[in-house]
C-alpha cells in the first residue's frame, strides 16, 4: 500500500495530463478514458470512494453523447444525462491503481442515447487488471440555444439487426421503469447537466451513514437506478441527506435524496431534485466481507420502509441467481 501511495503521489502531475483519452478515428460511438487513483480520491483503508467513479462514468458518457449528437452538423447542443441505470461494484480500486474507462453508444431513439460503461482497474506495478464497474445510462441533447428544448439524436449504425431490436427492449423497459417511478412519487423525470458532482456527493453521504452504522471499512456495492426529478440550476443550495433502510447480513441499503434550495428565487419553494438507493458491505482489513449489524426498526414508517428494502434485496438476489443459472456449465 506504501509503495502505490507514493507511485500515485509522483504520478500527480502526469496523470492529470491523461484523464481524458479520446477514441482514435472518427467513430463518435466509443470514448476512452484513464487516471490514476490518488490519495484524495480515497477512504483511509486506500479504497477509492464509488462516487469518484460514478463522476468518471458520468464524465464519459456524457463527452460520446455530446459528441455523437454534434456529428451531424446539426444545431449545437450538450448531452444531460436524464437516467442511470444499476450500477454493480464488482471489485474495489486502490490508490495507485489507474482506472480505465471505456464508453460506447448502443442504442438511440429519437430523443436518447444509451451509453454502456465499463471501468477496468491497472495494477502499474504487477500489471493486473481487472473490471470494477459496469454501468448503463441514458442521456437527452439539449440545445445551447435554449436548455429546455430537446433536439433529436442522429440514428446510431448498426452492425447487425438484433443489435437494435435488443436495444429497443432496453429503452422501453427503462421507459417502462420511468414512468413507474413518477407514478409512485409523483415527480417527472428530466435530463439534468453537470451530474457528476451530484452523484459523487450522493455517494459520500451514503458512505457515512453506512460507515456509522458499522464503525468499519465499508465500500459500495452498487448503486439502483439514479433518478433526476427537477433541474438544479445556479442559485440553488442543495441538501443531501441519507437514511438506513435495510440491512441483510452482509449489506445495507442506503437512500439517498437530494433537494435543492433556490435561495435567489423567492418565488420558487424547495424540491426533490434526484433520489437513489445505494448498497453498501463492510469489509475487514483484509478485505474480507464482515457481518452488518442489524437496523433496528421502530415507527411504522421505518418499517415500511424496511419491508420494501427487503423485497428490493430479494428481487435482484433472485435475478443475479437466474443469470448464473443461464451460464451453461
Amino acid at each position: 500500500m506504501k509503495k502505490l501511495w507514493a507511485l500515485a503521489l509522483a504520478s500527480r502531475a502526469s496523470s492529470r495530463a491523461h484523464t481524458v483519452g479520446p477514441a482514435s478515428g472518427p467513430d463518435h460511438s466509443r470514448h476512452t478514458g484513464r487516471r490514476i487513483m490518488l490519495p484524495d480520491d480515497a477512504n483511509v483503508a486506500g479504497n477509492v470512494h464509488g462516487g469518484t467513479i460514478l463522476k468518471m462514468i458520468e464524465e464519459a458518457g456524457a463527452i460520446i453523447s455530446t459528441r455523437h449528437c454534434n456529428s451531424k452538423h446539426r444545431e449545437s447542443c450538450v448531452a444531460a444525462l436524464a437516467r442511470v441505470e444499476r450500477t454493480d461494484f464488482l471489485s474495489p480500486m486502490n490508490i495507485g491503481e489507474v482506472a480505465h474507462v471505456s464508453a460506447e453508444i448502443t442504442y438511440t431513439s429519437k430523443h436518447s442515447v444509451e451509453v454502456q460503461v465499463t471501468v477496468t482497474s491497472e495494477n502499474i506495478i504487477t500489471g493486473v487488471k481487472k473490471v470494477t464497474n459496469k454501468a448503463t445510462l441514458w442521456y437527452v441533447p439539449l440545445s445551447l440555444s435554449n436548455v429546455e428544448r430537446v433536439l433529436e439524436v442522429p440514428p446510431l449504425v448498426y452492425v447487425r439487426k438484433d443489435q437494435e431490436v435488443e436495444g429497443r427492449k432496453r429503452y422501453e423497459a427503462q421507459k417502462l421503469e420511468r414512468m413507474e417511478t413518477t407514478w409512485k412519487t409523483s415527480d417527472t423525470i428530466q435530463p439534468v447537466l453537470n451530474t457528476g458532482v451530484t452523484m459523487k456527493l450522493m455517494d459520500e453521504v451514503a458512505g457515512i451513514v453506512a460507515a456509522r452504522h458499522c464503525k468499519t471499512n465499508i465500500v459500495t456495492a452498487s448503486v439502483d437506478a439514479i433518478n433526476f426529478h427537477k433541474k438544479i440550476k445556479k442559485g440553488c443550495v442543495i441538501t443531501i441527506s441519507g437514511r438506513l433502510t435495510f440491512t441483510s447480513n452482509k449489506s445495507m441499503e442506503i437512500e439517498v435524496l437530494v433537494d435543492a434550495d433556490p435561495i435567489v428565487d423567492h418565488s420558487a419553494e424547495r424540491f426533490r431534485a434526484a433520489s437513489a438507493f445505494f448498497t453498501y458491505v463492510s469489509l475487514s482489513k483484509d478485505g474480507k466481507t464482515l457481518p452488518v449489524p442489524p437496523l433496528l426498526v421502530e415507527t411504522e414508517e421505518e418499517k415500511k420502509r424496511f419491508e420494501e428494502g427487503k423485497a428490493r434485496y430479494l428481487q435482484m438476489k433472485a435475478k443475479r441467481q437466474a443469470q448464473l443459472d443461464a451460464i451453461p456449465h
